[in-house]
């Protein structure tokens, strides 16, 4: 049986991927410090796990008592925090990507979710979920 990606989950990746293109772009523009584009698309890649994740933990939240859930649901927002945290520390530490465009690409996930009207018209007619 052929399971159906989540539309929500769906638009919310699409509009990352499509945030760290126009970013990328306008970052180009402007600098071609490869250490930039490498922290932006660690993020954009950090906000679409963290978004997967984040719908996993909800569907898993709900079909759990009030209590366990929200225990759960909390849990799973530190795991994605820490995770975060942790990555960006690493990246201040190495010097091996820019960790400021790091948090603006996991940043993404916000601007999707506004956006998420707009992308789920677009979604709907263009890739038909």
């Amino acid at each position: 049986m052929k399971k159906k990606i989540d539309p929500t989950l769906f638009d919310l990746c699409l509009g990352i991927f499509l945030y760290g293109v126009v970013f990328q772009l306008i970052l180009l523009f402007f600098s071609r410090e490869a250490s930039y584009s490498l922290g932006l698309w660690i993020g954009i890649v950090l906000a679409i796990a963290g978004s997967v994740h984040m719908w996993w933990s909800l569907n898993r939240g709900m079909d759990q008592a009030a209590k366990q859930a929200a225990r759960t649901i909390g849990t799973n927002n530190l795991i994605r925090y820490f995770v975060l945290a942790a990555v960006i520390f690493i990246l201040i530490y190495t010097d091996f990507a820019n960790p400021i465009f790091t948090f603006c690409g996991y940043m993404g996930m916000k601007i999707s979710a506004y956006l998420n009207p707009w992308l789920r018209k677009i979604s709907a007619k263009v890739f038909k979920i």
